[in-house]
C-alpha cells in the first residue's frame, strides 16, 4: 500500500512571528455535530483548515481572555511497530483571581469535554478537540503565600485526535462567529461570543 506524501516545499520564514495566546473560546461538546464540519478543500487541503461548522441552533462561544503564562502544544505520537499515529494537544492556561462564577465554570469544565477555539497573539485560530473533545487533565486552585504570589486557577486541557488541531478559516472574532453559522451558506444565525463568566 502506498502512503500519502508531501506535495510542496517550505521557504525559511521571516522573523515576524511571536508566541502566546490572546484568548480561548469554549463550546459545549453537544452543541456541535462532527458530521456538520466542512474543511477548506481548496487552499489548505483535507482536514487542515475548518471553513464552516454548522450547529443546529445559534452557538454560544464562551470567551476567556488570557495574559501571561499560557501555551498550546501538539505532540505527535507515531509508532512504526503498531502502525499508528495520533496527535495529542495540550493547553495550559492561568486565570488570575478567584471568584464564585469562575469556580463553578472550572468545575463544569472539569466534568465535561468541551471543544476549544484557541486564538494566538498573531490572530491564528485553532480548534482543539475536533472530534473527541478536550478534557481537563490537571490543574490547581491556588492562593499564594506572599502578597505578590499567583492567585487563581491553573488548568491543563488535553485532546487526542487522528489529525493535528486544525486551523480555523478566520482572523477576527467577527469571522469566527460567521464560521459557526446555523446554515451552511451563511444565511442563518452566527455564533454568539459570551465575554464574561
Amino acid at each position: 500500500m502506498s502512503c500519502n506524501f508531501i506535495t510542496s516545499g517550505r521557504n525559511l520564514g521571516c522573523k515576524d512571528s511571536v508566541s502566546g495566546l490572546k484568548a480561548i473560546y469554549f463550546a459545549s461538546y453537544d452543541d456541535l455535530d462532527y458530521e456538520n464540519v466542512a474543511f477548506n478543500q481548496t487552499d489548505a487541503g483535507h482536514e487542515d483548515e475548518v471553513e464552516t461548522w454548522t450547529p443546529a441552533t445559534a452557538l454560544n462561544l464562551y470567551k476567556y481572555e488570557l495574559k501571561g503564562a499560557n501555551g498550546f502544544e501538539t505532540t505527535i505520537n507515531s509508532s512504526r511497530e503498531n502502525g499508528t499515529t495520533f496527535f495529542e494537544g495540550k493547553l495550559n492556561i492561568q486565570l488570575k483571581k478567584q471568584d464564585v462564577a469562575t469556580h463553578k465554570a472550572i468545575k463544569l469544565l472539569s466534568f465535561g469535554r468541551p471543544r476549544l477555539v484557541i486564538r494566538t497573539m498573531t490572530d491564528q485560530f485553532f480548534l482543539m478537540g475536533l472530534e473527541q473533545g478536550a478534557d481537563v487533565t490537571g490543574g490547581s486552585v491556588a492562593s499564594g503565600q506572599a502578597l505578590g504570589d499567583f492567585n487563581g486557577y491553573s488548568l491543563e486541557f488535553t485532546s487526542q485526535e487522528t489529525i493535528p488541531s486544525p486551523f480555523m478559516k478566520c482572523a477576527t472574532e467577527a469571522e469566527l462567529k460567521t464560521l459557526f453559522n446555523t446554515v451552511a451558506d451563511g444565511s442563518g444565525d452566527d455564533a454568539v461570543i459570551v465575554g464574561e463568566v
